[in-house]
């Protein structure tokens, strides 16, 4: 598939952030973090209003106008709290995971494209802290190290909860990168480069692209072209944000907090912080890749010419963002947690599988419509390769299920000398008193003798 990668007036290409002068990068700079605070106030307030509307209860409405003002008295009071440390902790360690959690967190968001090219006191600059060839791998490095302030918290604070919810972390983490990567692998196909910036012009209305060895005439997004990777992606991305069903690193029910259990004050407000930035990264990432980016939607774009120009590609870029931030909290209060197994066997079984699947579909329909086949090859492999396909898929090997056993039947089945453990279906067997009340009556029963003690 060709995509025209050429820019348009307004398109950033990778030239455009080599002539910023230093005065302009730090202004950007500035403005980032500080949009980045305001926005993690506004997302928390906003999933307290949300929940509580779909709990059909009261949410915040005291501090500010309708409780607009309740995240900012919550951002103000966590750092006067009081500050307690274990005994056992190891203080080093212990001061530094919240502040990688909370670096990695900003720093992922420096390669996002909030909007094209724009005059910021008198010099042409892109809505972009800075694009590198590689953009989408330094979002991918800041999303794993984020995960070592996770672990290092739960090791450094000296206690068991906090060590368990760190190891389901790392564990999570390599499950749910993984498909994740993945995931973004298509977008790389389709884009032709790892550019931020590129992938949002490839994506350009206007430009529809052709898929497969029939020419069928796509949108220019990359979600209607690249529909699986989307929604792993977005899968994903809710258990790399460990958020809720996939929040089990934290389970308060299981680990009281999980790895930031000991953790207080000003410490644990930077834990708060890194979460709620992931969670806008994410979206903002999954923007990037799949929605369109900063461009707003064809419908728009054919009644306003202008709609991609100026300031005006941060409001479809913060549109975006916010529906998207609305499907995390809409799984939060809709769907329970996830046992860790089934968990981990979604991540490793279901979604990196499909994901491996897709891509190799992908590539072969790129490959047949780039004119390497032409004929009746290219008829004849189409079938070939789709029979394998659904072979596979007939004949894969499921977990066949177990016949149910009685009580005594899987008690009789431990090998010898092993330790009691409970039925594999939770069934607690009767107790030995219950054993014997229940021989008692059962020779009475037939007419034997009721005096028996035999089981």
């Amino acid at each position: 598939m060709n995509v025209l990668l050429a820019a348009h007036a307004e398109d950033p290409t990778l030239q455009t952030f080599e002539n910023d002068v230093w005065w302009i990068v730090l202004i950007k700079l500035v403005g980032l973090f500080v949009m980045l605070l305001i926005l993690t106030l506004f997302t928390i307030n906003y999933e307290r209003k949300v929940v509580a509307r779909m709990a059909v209860r009261p949410g915040p409405n005291q501090v500010g106008f309708r409780g607009y003002l309740t995240s900012l008295s919550d951002g103000l009071k966590l750092p006067f709290k009081e500050e307690i440390i274990p005994r056992t902790a190891d203080k080093v360690v212990y001061f530094i995971a919240p502040v990688i959690s909370a670096t990695t967190a900003f720093t992922a968001f420096a390669v996002i494209p909030f909007g094209g090219v724009v005059t910021m006191f008198g010099h042409r600059t892109a809505l972009q802290l800075t694009d590198v060839p590689v953009s989408v791998l330094v979002l991918l490095a800041c999303s794993s190290m984020s995960v070592y302030g996770v672990v290092l918290a739960g090791w450094a604070s000296g206690s068991t909860y906090p060590l368990l919810g760190a190891l389901r972390s790392s564990a999570q983490m390599i499950s749910y990168e993984v498909a994740m990567g993945l995931s973004i692998v298509a977008v790389f196909m389709t884009a032709g480069s790892m550019s931020t910036s590129e992938i949002v012009t490839a994506q350009r209305a206007g430009d529809p692209v052709s898929l497969g060895p029939i020419d069928i005439t796509l949108p220019g997004w990359f979600f209607f072209q690249l529909a699986p990777s989307f929604l792993i992606y977005v899968i994903s991305a809710v258990g790399e944000t460990n958020r809720a069903p996939f929040d089990l690193p934290e389970a308060e029910s299981e680990l009281v907090g999980g790895f930031h259990t000991e953790y207080s004050s000003f410490k644990f407000a930077l834990f708060f912080l890194a979460e709620y930035i992931n969670m806008i990264t994410v979206s903002a990432f999954c923007t990037t890749l799949f929605l369109g980016g900063w461009r707003a939607p064809a419908p728009i774009t054919t009644v306003w010419e202008g709609a991609n120009s100026g300031y005006w590609p941060l409001l479809w870029f913060f549109a975006k963002v916010f529906i998207l931030l609305f499907g995390f909290i809409w799984l939060r209060a809709t769907l329970p947690r996830m046992r860790y197994d089934q968990f981990m066997r979604f991540g490793w079984k279901a979604l990196i599988p499909i994901n491996l699947v897709w891509i190799l579909t992908l590539s072969f329909l790129k490959i047949i419509h780039g004119g390497q086949l032409n004929g009746p090859a290219k008829w004849v492999s189409l079938a070939v390769f789709f029979g394998i396909v659904v072979v596979v898929a007939w004949r894969w090997p499921s977990k066949a299920v177990p016949q149910e056993r009685s009580i005594e039947e899987q008690l009789a089945r431990r090998p010898p000398g092993s330790f009691p453990v409970p039925p594999m279906d939770l069934q607690v067997p009767p107790s030995p008193r219950a054993r014997r009340a229940v021989a008692e009556r059962a020779p009475a029963a037939v007419g034997g003798d009721p005096e028996s003690k035999e089981v």
